[in-house]
């Protein structure tokens, strides 16, 4: 080592991070405006739909399974220029998270965001997004209770979140996901009634709703059933981090209804802003909460492909991700950028929130720097 006098900024990057005490260190980094996060989930939502609107191939009956009328969900959904297009299908993405934050994921403009599991569905990239690293043990939606930790998890475990973390998923199977049993995390999850005790009349029709509608599907709720319970509970629960999964983009993917696949999708930008908007007039939350919004894994492309994803659909392993809040800078739709994965999520949530998930989990992935303050 040269003997030359250091630089004093190097001189005091070596005091903060070998002399002082840990919590002096904490003081020396930058103060976080976020005290809440909320991460959001709509399952098998392609990026292409996010970035480039509705898929000119697919609005048809032919390759879209579609039976609206093609003229409808044209002028719905269709307009030539695709920056107006994407706006029209999802307008508080685009004229609010682009405005005042941050998307990765365009691949036509060489942001590459992906899940890191190999397998591209449902289960692994939950996993992957919630513990910070892929598991090659978790190869099914139907593997059962989560070995890993999560962070949600594991900042439950904390003095200063204990208590203070929520789970509200349209899919039953976030019970394992989240290991439920182990985590003791409260979970509102797939088709069980949402109220309890003495109800009000208004509670009381919700949960019939929930017992008596037709089922598209046993495990995962209707995207509409959970967003009023979600919202209502903010009057008796405000926690600090909260996870909100909608599922329908996938399950009408998989019918092979891509106009339900482009309704779902513009509502579930509609739920993401009526979340915010509440959030926003609640003191413990305004100015002070940060978004992140993804999905957890792409889908197939092309006439019969879209409908499915997994090893075999190419390009599957494509995903989005968004973020908004007072620590992230605004940078909009991020172009030629480094590659960011799914597995970051997990320390990107904990980092937001003061605190580093990989200490405890030293396989998680690195926190999305870009979306954080400076140091």
């Amino acid at each position: 080592m040269s003997h030359r006098l250091l630089p004093r900024a190097v001189l005091a990057a070596l005091l903060v991070a070998f002399i002082l005490p840990p919590a002096a260190r904490a003081q020396a980094s930058p103060a976080l405006k976020t005290r809440n996060v909320v991460l959001i989930v709509s399952d098998g939502l392609r990026w292409q739909e996010v970035f480039t609107g509705a898929d000119p191939l697919l609005l048809n009956e032919k390759n879209g399974g579609i039976w609206e009328k093609e003229a409808q969900l044209k002028r719905e959904f269709w307009r030539a220029d695709v920056n107006e297009r994407r706006k029209a299908l999802f307008p508080f993405l685009w004229n609010t998270v682009a405005a005042h934050g941050q998307m990765f994921g365009n691949q036509t403009k060489g942001s590459v965001a992906r899940v890191t599991n190999g397998l591209a569905f449902s289960y692994p990239g939950y996993n992957e997004m919630l513990t910070g690293h892929a598991d090659a043990r978790v190869n099914s939606n139907e593997f059962g209770p989560n070995p890993n930790v999560s962070v949600f998890e594991w900042l439950d475990g904390l003095p200063e979140f204990h208590g203070r973390v929520s789970v509200y998923a349209t899919w039953a199977t976030f019970k394992d996901i989240f290991n439920v049993e182990r985590s003791h995390l409260p979970l509102q999850v797939g088709w069980d009634p949402p109220f309890h005790g003495q109800l009000t009349p208004r509670q009381e029709l919700l949960n019939e709703l929930y017992r008596t509608t037709t089922r598209l599907d046993d495990e995962d709720v209707y995207n509409a059933f959970q967003q009023i319970p979600l919202l209502d509970s903010f009057a008796d629960h405000q926690p600090r981090l909260l996870f909100v999964g909608y599922g329908e983009t996938d399950n009408w993917g998989h019918a092979g209804r891509y106009d339900l696949v482009l309704h779902s999708a513009h509502v579930f930008d509609h739920f993401v802003e009526q979340l915010w908007d509440t959030l926003q007039r609640l003191p413990a939350y305004r100015d002070q909460t940060t978004f992140i919004i993804t999905t957890d894994h792409g889908r197939g492309s092309g006439p019969v492909q879209w409908k499915e994803h997994g090893v075999e659909e190419k390009g599957s392993e494509n995903i989005w991700i968004a973020v908004m809040g007072p620590d992230t800078a605004t940078l909009g739709e991020r172009t030629h950028t480094a590659e960011v994965h799914q597995a970051q999520i997990a320390a990107t949530v904990a980092a937001l929130l003061g605190e580093d998930y990989r200490q405890a989990v030293p396989a998680a992935a690195a926190p999305i720097a870009a979306v954080l303050p400076a140091r």
